[in-house]
């Protein structure tokens, strides 16, 4: 039985219902609502290939990425048996490095149980996929908004969130996590909502700011 204190963002309207309730809590996100207009949700099916695929993309372009994991989608590597099965050497030629190689039999040891996730609160859900090597608070943040659907989640490791809090808030400089976390309390529990809308305010500005050719 799914935890009642668990409140998750699944249609549009929700996400509307929210972004009207934080725009009470912090009225310059109203600004921010008018530029952008209501964000997707982004949502995906979640569990482990999802969680490989982003742990095959960490710290590489879009276009390098894309291209590992389509050829480790045409070997059929990207599921727990097959990860287990494979030699290091296979998994090298497919584009892992060492390095992501021991991430991803670090993910299938581990062994999720992704279902029973929906159950866990947010700090629980962290704190499994965060034991996994090679999972960090920042996919673990991304796994909770986009798998889960959570409501409440601020990515505060998150570049474009940190720039887009920044003009928000009209800082001075980009704020740490610590310092983003502490700023952004009283927007719970409506801080995924805060999350979507900073993304989005994040693109506007870059927009804003290219210069023309």
């Amino acid at each position: 039985m799914k935890n009642q204190s668990i409140r998750t963002l699944d249609t549009p309207a929700q996400l509307q219902s929210d972004i009207k309730a934080l725009i009470t809590i912090e009225p310059r996100f109203e600004r921010v609502y008018q530029q952008v207009g209501l964000p997707g949700l982004r949502r995906n099916s979640g569990g482990f290939e999802q969680l490989m695929r982003a742990m095959v993309g960490q710290q590489l372009s879009v276009a390098a990425a894309s291209s590992i994991w389509n050829k480790l989608e045409k070997a059929e590597l990207i599921s727990p048996q097959a990860i287990l099965h494979a030699e290091d050497e296979v998994l090298r030629e497919q584009g892992l490095s060492r390095q992501k190689i021991r991430y991803l039999r670090s993910l299938v040891e581990h062994d999720i149980d992704f279902e029973a996730l929906q159950y866990l609160s947010d700090a629980e859900v962290i704190k499994t996929l965060t034991a996994v090597t090679g999972i960090g608070n920042w996919t673990a943040e991304m796994y909770l908004l986009f798998s889960l659907g959570r409501a409440d989640v601020l990515a505060v490791d998150d570049l474009a969130i940190k720039v887009g809090a920044m003009a928000l808030l009209q800082l001075e400089a980009r704020p740490t996590p610590k310092q983003l976390k502490s700023l952004t309390q009283s927007w719970a529990p409506y801080r995924s909502a805060a999350s979507l809308l900073l993304w989005s305010h994040y693109g506007w500005l870059k927009d804003r700011d290219a210069v023309p050719v």
